[in-house]
């Protein structure tokens, strides 16, 4: 027992040191962009001699936020919802229905979270030239839509697994159809590994760069990564206004994963208690 506790006492703190490590630098940014320039100038690592709230506005001003935060919620909230969808779809099929091909079906989504995403930068962006979808939102969420399926299918068919064959037997006595299993049923109880995907979605979309600098020239469809890059390259003076940017682009971050905090959670527990 002794032994057992003092294992614990050592992962704790080694989660609390860990998670101090990786706070400090974001609280460091937080505090930084109430200073002024002159105040972080002189003390970057103390408290803001007045806290200085107008960086917020200025830097939502001169890095054009507004129009960046937008894209970003388009594209994200695109991809999410197509990837959702389909995933919880094929999922259903593959984890609740057994045919011919369903295991090699399987293991070729399997194999798809295997390939390195940015390799197929250059050939998605010859095939969006000659769909002609470049500089269009659509360019960005059918990547990102195409490239977490894998993962999105591989969360959900392991969680479906679990549900006990009585559950679309019971339903197709009362008349129930497969659509209407899988709406009113089994989709219902899957909402603590959709939390699960959809987390992993929205952080991916939302911080995603490369794909929206190289299939995004437009200035009216660049994501908030991209304006954020733009605006810390031409700002360089001003590292109050970038740090109060960065913290109005980690806002959305925190408060998606806490309003899904709960379901995330119970699904951990789920998969524990059932694993």
């Amino acid at each position: 027992m002794q032994t057992s506790r003092g294992k614990k006492t050592i992962i704790h703190l080694f989660l609390a040191v860990l998670c101090i490590i990786n706070i400090i630098p974001i609280v460091w940014m937080v505090v930084g962009s109430f200073k002024t320039e002159e105040d972080f100038a002189t003390n970057p690592m103390g408290l803001p001699k007045h806290w200085n709230f107008s960086n917020y506005t200025e830097a939502w001003k001169v890095a054009h936020l507004g129009t960046y935060f937008w894209n970003s919620v388009l594209v994200t909230a695109g991809a999410i919802v197509l990837t959702v969808l389909l995933g919880a779809l094929t999922s259903f099929f593959l984890s609740r229905f057994r045919f011919r091909v369903r295991g090699w079906l399987y293991s070729l989504f399997i194999i798809g979270m295997t390939i390195p995403i940015h390799t197929t930068l250059v050939p998605i962006f010859i095939l969006m030239k000659k769909v002609g979808l470049l500089n269009t939102h659509l360019s960005l969420i059918l990547p990102y839509t195409a490239f977490h399926l894998s993962i999105t299918i591989f969360i959900l068919v392991g969680f479906m697994k679990i549900f006990p064959k009585d559950i679309e037997e019971s339903a197709i006595m009362d008349g129930a159809g497969i659509y209407r299993i899988f709406w009113s049923i089994i989709l219902p109880m899957t909402k603590p590994a959709l939390a699960t995907v959809i987390i992993i979605n929205f952080i991916y979309n939302w911080n995603e760069f490369l794909f929206a600098l190289v299939l995004i020239n437009k200035a009216a469809l660049k994501t908030l990564p991209l304006g954020l890059a733009n605006f810390a390259g031409t700002e360089t003076r001003f590292q109050t206004l970038q740090m109060a940017a960065l913290s109005m682009a980690l806002i959305p971050l925190l408060v998606f994963y806490l309003a899904m905090e709960k379901q995330l959670v119970q699904g951990m527990t789920a998969g524990a208690v059932k694993g």
